[in-house]
């Protein structure tokens, strides 16, 4: 290697360390604070006055007068398409009861289109055509109920009805369905559902 070479080599070398020197100063000086700092820092860990938690509560208090009417809407929604859901269910449920036990026609109850339990097979009298849940009469708020029209057997025509558990807090609406498979909803009760009802 020239001697040139070498000078600048080393002069390079020496600049590198210089810059590291200098980087290590530059960290040491943010990483440790002044006493003047440190001094700053203990009066900004004195925590929040009364007034500021005050002010804090309020804020959660109307951020949560705001969110709690929309959040209970949302439920009420949901609950209402859960309730046309499972009345869709029924209609098939009686449909499938229809064809597959002639002699006895539509189901009268609920309970009936229910689970069989233990491991006994499906009969008329638990045809296994829908859950538990809905068979027991009550499903996401609402509570159900399937009676049939007229006397005689077989049954030729049924009425399911969905009603709210709490009207306004479970959901607003009544809904029905019958053998024409239309579900009709009442904003006061599922007694004139069918009559009066409006189509969905």
């Amino acid at each position: 290697m020239s001697p040139l070479r070498g000078t600048i080599a080393l002069d390079t070398l020496h600049n590198l360390l210089d810059k590291m020197a200098l980087a290590k100063g530059q960290s040491d000086a943010f990483s440790r604070p002044n006493s003047r700092e440190r001094g700053g820092m203990k009066k900004r860990q004195r925590g929040f006055s009364l007034i500021e938690l005050l002010i804090v509560v309020a804020i959660i208090l109307i951020i949560a007068a705001i969110a709690i009417p929309n959040l209970l809407r949302s439920r009420i929604s949901a609950n209402e398409a859960s309730a046309v859901y499972s009345l869709r269910t029924l209609n098939t449920a009686e449909i499938t009861y229809n064809t597959s036990y002639p002699t006895a026609g539509f189901a009268c109850s609920l309970g009936v289109m229910g689970p069989p339990s233990g491991n006994t097979s499906a009969s008329s009298v638990a045809a296994g055509l829908i859950d538990s849940n809905l068979a027991g009469g009550s499903k996401s708020g609402y509570s159900f109920a399937v009676t049939c029209l007229g006397s005689g057997v077989p049954a030729v025509n049924y009425q399911s009805t969905a009603a709210p558990v709490s009207p306004g807090v479970t959901g607003q609406r009544y809904f029905c369905s019958d053998t024409s498979g239309v579900i009709k909803y009442d904003a006061t009760s599922t007694a004139n559902c069918l009559t009066n009802g409006n189509p969905i």
